[in-house]
């Protein structure tokens, strides 16, 4: 189920269930059909039918002439009839937690009400299991195979239970551990386990994770825990601890969006001056390298503090008018 997630994780959900409603409507179609009315190539429409079909999801391919895919059971098959495991794949990649579009989320909602009562808590729970965020934290790394335990994991946070964790922190120290996870977070490459402890919320990579036991014990959550809203708490406050010193600036309107493909969150846009350019606040590591990033956007910034930042700046433009002049 979690290898699902692995593999679609930037697969548009709202695409997924729209195949599954093709599907249903008609008693076969083709990869060239769905690509046509998705607009998508037809292999990107081949690529989701087999990843829905090695979900576990109900489709299945008929090879040859006159061949192509369909929903078992034919048109006549309703949606609210999955299991509970194929409910729980569909609504991990797209469930609220998910870049699904409204509307999708919305036609789920539907889909949850219609399934059977043993299924509805485990779909729900599953559509909230898993946050997804592209961005990567420092340079980029080829993409590892899931962890060890991420199944088992992401299995306790969907029942609900908690689990006895063996981890291994940084500096090769092994401890044991009951946590009540709260949820799962792909980070670019890494994936994270949001836990309850005695101590508070903890944030446990999977990848450290040495040995898992689930029990029977319900997971106690803490009340209104969103399990996006905490990530994002989570990632802003390790990026300003990665990212500590500021640095206040004013930039023309044209500059903004190019700052904003530049430094993403390390920028906060302010509002506008009499002359019509833009507040901004950029985060760096120190003086230096920001003002090393900094100094080619002089046509565009004009940065007004703190001093050493911009002591550095002209040390850097005293520089290059010396090597260059």
């Amino acid at each position: 189920m979690t290898s699902f997630v692995w593999k679609c994780e930037r697969m548009r959900a709202d695409r997924l269930v729209a195949i599954l409603l093709m599907l249903q409507r008609r008693e076969q179609v083709t990869a060239t059909e769905v690509a046509h009315e998705l607009e998508v190539s037809e292999r990107t429409a081949r690529r989701d039918l087999e990843a829905l079909s090695v979900a576990g999801i109900p489709v299945y391919s008929l090879p040859g002439r006159g061949g192509g895919w369909r929903l078992l059971g034919g048109a006549r098959t309703d949606l609210s009839g999955l299991t509970a495991g194929e409910a729980r794949a569909l609504f991990l990649v797209a469930g609220p937690a998910s870049t699904a579009t409204p509307a999708v989320k919305a036609a789920l909602r539907k889909l949850v009400r219609a399934l059977p009562e043993p299924f509805r808590e485990q779909a729900e729970a599953a559509a909230t299991s898993v946050v997804v965020d592209p961005q990567h934290w420092g340079s980029g790394r080829p993409e590892p195979r899931a962890p060890r335990y991420l199944d088992e994991l992401q299995e306790a946070v969907i029942l609900g239970v908690q689990v006895r964790l063996g981890y291994v922190d940084r500096k090769g120290r092994e401890t044991e551990r009951t946590v009540h996870p709260l949820g799962i977070v792909a980070k670019g490459p890494v994936w994270y386990l949001l836990s309850h402890t005695q101590d508070g919320q903890r944030t446990f990579r999977v990848d450290r994770v040495s040995s898992v036991e689930v029990t029977a014990d319900p997971v106690q959550r803490p009340e209104g825990f969103d399990l996006a809203e905490s990530w994002r708490e989570i990632a802003d406050e390790v990026d300003r601890r990665r990212t500590p010193v500021e640095a206040q600036a004013v930039c023309t309107p044209d500059g903004v969006g190019l700052l904003r493909r530049m430094l993403g969150g390390r920028l906060e846009v302010g509002p506008s001056t009499p002359d019509g350019r833009v507040e901004v606040v950029i985060r760096g590591h120190t003086e230096y390298t920001l003002a090393g990033e900094l100094a080619w956007l002089t046509e565009w910034l004009e940065v007004t503090g703190p001093q050493g930042v911009r002591d550095h700046l002209a040390s850097i433009g005293s520089a290059l008018v010396a090597r260059y002049r």
